[in-house]
């Protein structure tokens, strides 16, 4: 008797503990599938600057609810100061947003977490000096002081490229300009007070400067060889997003693509939409004229570029660590999808892919 209870209870141990080991399991199994279910994917957004043109028409034209209803992904556009942009990914408040390209790459060389996943237009930054200044072209910057909008900022990083290219120092051990930062509605100001020599100006701020203050330009992204088919803003995800959620970041690159090709074909009509959300202020035809003058065709190669060949350039200057692996580093931080073409065009309501049209 005493053995059969001695078997009992060892059976009836045996049965309880594969009873909490499922449980257990099927606890975890649902956790996670929950935690799945819940997660909602977070586009940060901003108003007030043209440039943010793909990012305001994805949500105006749908294209963020179509391609995130096909996915089957929740997601959820954020209000955020795209100054504090850097502190949101950080903080996991946002998980993607579109910005300066150039102003980011000392930040990934940093730590930021974050990827681009496609790029948006080329352009929007200009460089200026007074009409009388004796200055005329780039080269004449040596020893000058030049206002900038941060020391981090992408007009920053071209400028040195620019200047490392014509042999002028802008390495930490060999400065032969001196860089001063203020606000950049008040640059114009301060070129014209004498404050510095020379501006690094974003549209539409540089637009508007030069026609008000009859500045004179002597360098343009848009019309230099070297920086004509770099991108200058691009659409980006935090690392862990593109890893752990990558239909979600396939989905919200397709539908920023889509916008950015919306404009290419339709700068007037963008510029409405802008203005008519109240999400960036100006004059409807100059708000048009320059949103042409910039190339708005996406591109995931072309962004692959100028990642590269901008972490190149700072290299060599010395501004990103010693002994970086520049092709790691670009793969690590321009990520692709099978489902997301190279780039899209626009015409008449309809979207083509680029690499369908290559395939033909």
């Amino acid at each position: 008797m005493k053995i059969l209870k001695k078997l009992f209870s060892l059976v009836l141990g045996l049965i309880v503990t594969f009873a909490l080991l499922f449980t257990g399991c099927s606890s975890n199994q649902d956790s996670e599938k929950s935690a799945e279910e819940e997660y909602v994917f977070k586009i940060g957004t901003a108003n007030g600057s043209l440039c943010l043109a793909p990012l305001h028409i994805a949500a105006d034209n749908g294209y963020f609810e179509e391609e995130f209803k096909n996915a089957g992904i929740p997601y959820e556009l954020v209000e955020i100061d795209i100054q504090q942009t850097s502190d949101l990914i950080t903080s996991g408040k946002i998980d993607a947003c579109v910005g300066l390209a150039g102003s980011f790459i000392p930040q990934i060389d940093s730590g930021l977490e974050i990827a681009f996943t496609t790029g948006i237009h080329t352009g929007c930054t200009k460089y200026y000096t007074k009409a009388d200044s004796g200055i005329e072209d780039m080269a004449d910057l040596k020893g000058k002081k030049i206002g900038v909008p941060g020391m981090s900022d992408s007009s920053v990083v071209a400028l040195k490229r620019i200047l490392h290219d014509l042999g002028i120092g802008v390495s930490g051990d060999n400065m032969e300009i001196e860089l001063i930062v203020y606000n950049l509605t008040d640059l114009p100001l301060a070129l014209e007070n004498g404050a510095v020599d020379a501006v690094a100006l974003h549209d539409p701020v540089a637009s508007s400067a030069e026609s008000e203050y009859g500045l004179k330009k002597i360098f343009d992204l848009t019309e230099d060889g070297k920086f004509a088919n770099e991108y200058c803003c691009a659409g980006f995800v935090t690392t862990s997003a593109a890893a752990e959620h990558p239909e979600a970041t396939a989905a919200y690159t397709r539908a920023l693509m889509k916008a950015s090709a919306y404009v290419q074909a339709e700068p007037e009509n963008s510029a409405k939409l802008q203005i008519d959300n109240n999400q960036c202020s100006g004059e409807l035809e100059n708000n048009a004229k320059l949103l042409a003058s910039y190339n708005y065709q996406p591109s995931v190669s072309a962004i692959e570029e100028t990642f590269r060949n901008s972490c190149t350039d700072l290299l060599e200057i010395g501004d990103l660590k010693e002994g970086r692996d520049i092709a790691q580093f670009t793969s690590e931080h321009v990520v692709k999808f099978d489902d997301v073409p190279d780039s899209y065009t626009y015409d008449d309501g309809t979207f083509t892919s680029i690499d369908d049209k290559k395939n033909k």
